[in-house]
């Protein structure tokens, strides 16, 4: 028995899938076309920037911010504890060297000023009553030595003159050689008595001198404690205005404690982060320039602080000559930092084309305008506004300088 065959059929949905999946081998075959070595993409004019090579005066330059400061600022530190007792001037005021700022109190240092000049003054009078003790000793051995030296003369005088009478034969042996043995005597006395006189003068200006150091010591020990009780008061070191006063009546500070600054107005510097990619190349005497009103202004790098905190480091910058008016404290400045001398070199504007290709290449327009293709090139070096050109363009050349994200691996552009 025969079976009949059905006729097979395809269904819509079938037929759908057939035509999608036709379309996208159609779309790869498309996109693969145009991705392929030597492919071209039709690009619009307005949607692309497009600069000309030029040649001019190019100096390597980097984008830095820099905040206005004082040009001197002089912090206040208790240089003795204490509490806060009186406040003479409030945060802001303008200072004249000397001129108080605030009184601590400190009981214990008071004390001990106290207790100094108690020690100066007994040492003192300790002083005078020696030096008393020492003149009396002294006269006394003066009156001794006075004593013994009257004594040698009339012993001299005995002697001398018995010894006239004993070569007459008027007096006996006996009393000639008492009288000798006494004048012998006498001037041995009197040796003495120098050589006492003589040790009493130094051991008196020895006494004499220890007292008089050890008093200096103590005096300048009290004029020590004298100053560091004078620094309960705390005094503007240089004129200038009183900021970031922290210091409320009743408060206690310890020593060492930062109570406030005073700001020197006379000029202004301009303290910049930099990155620490460029520390290598930063020193003082390189020059920048900020532009503030329309008008441009030369900053000198004076100092170069080269401890490195989250990538960065510091540099002060002080003004060049005449300094923008109306600049204020805490101001920020957006400032070109030269790191290169001027030169002539060939140049192109700064663009997104970078990102894509490094800078080894660029599309660089046809004389006709019609359509851009890729050329090797090498850049130099670069500022806020320009590539230098190393090589493989010449000035007159026409380029595109915009993002390439959309062409990828194309090879010549359609400009429309």
């Amino acid at each position: 028995m025969d079976v009949p065959i059905e006729k097979k059929t395809f269904s819509k949905s079938k037929l759908a899938m057939l035509g999608g999946g036709l379309a996208i081998v159609a779309l790869i075959a498309f996109v693969i076309s145009q991705t392929a070595g030597g492919s071209k993409l039709n690009v619009e004019k307005e949607r692309i920037a497009i600069n000309t090579v030029t040649k001019g005066v190019f100096q390597e330059n980097i984008p830095v911010n820099g905040i206005v400061l004082p040009i001197t600022t002089i912090y206040l530190d208790a240089l003795e504890g204490g509490r806060v007792e009186e406040k003479f001037v409030e945060d802001g005021a303008m200072m004249k060297k000397g001129e108080p700022i605030l009184r601590l109190s400190n009981t214990d240092l008071e004390l001990s000023l106290i207790n100094q000049e108690t020690s100066v003054y007994n040492l003192l009078t300790q002083m005078q009553i020696s030096q008393n003790a020492a003149r009396q000793n002294t006269i006394t051995k003066l009156n001794q030595f006075t004593d013994v030296e009257n004594s040698l003369i009339e012993a001299k005088r005995v002697y001398d003159l018995n010894k006239i009478l004993y070569e007459k034969d008027a007096i006996g042996r006996q009393d000639y050689e008492s009288s000798k043995n006494d004048y012998t005597y006498q001037k041995q006395r009197m040796k003495l008595a120098k050589e006492v006189l003589r040790e009493d003068s130094t051991s008196t200006k020895q006494e004499l001198g220890q007292a008089k150091s050890s008093y200096v010591r103590t005096q300048s020990a009290l004029e020590l404690m004298r100053r560091k009780v004078g620094d309960l008061v705390v005094r503007a070191p240089i004129d200038g205005q009183l900021t970031a006063l922290d210091a409320e009546i009743g408060q206690s500070k310890n020593k060492g404690e930062r109570l406030g600054q005073i700001d020197v107005l006379s000029g202004y510097k301009v303290r910049v982060d930099i990155d620490e990619h460029y520390i290598s190349r930063i020193y003082n005497g390189q020059k920048g320039l900020v532009t503030l009103n329309n008008k441009p202004y030369t900053l000198v790098i004076k100092k170069v602080f080269t401890q490195v905190n989250n990538g960065r480091f510091q540099v002060d910058m002080q003004f060049e000559g005449d300094v923008p008016e109306g600049i204020r404290r805490g101001q920020n400045l957006q400032i070109k930092v030269a790191l290169s001398a001027e030169k002539q070199a060939y140049l192109i504007p700064k663009g997104g084309f970078f990102q894509n290709t490094g800078g080894n290449w660029i599309f660089k327009v046809s004389e006709d305008g019609n359509t851009a293709y890729r050329v090797d090139i090498r850049l130099g070096s670069q500022n806020t506004e320009y590539y230098e050109v190393v090589e493989g363009l010449n000035t007159g050349d026409k380029v595109i300088t915009s993002s390439y994200d959309t062409y990828g691996e194309t090879q010549e552009l359609i400009l429309k």
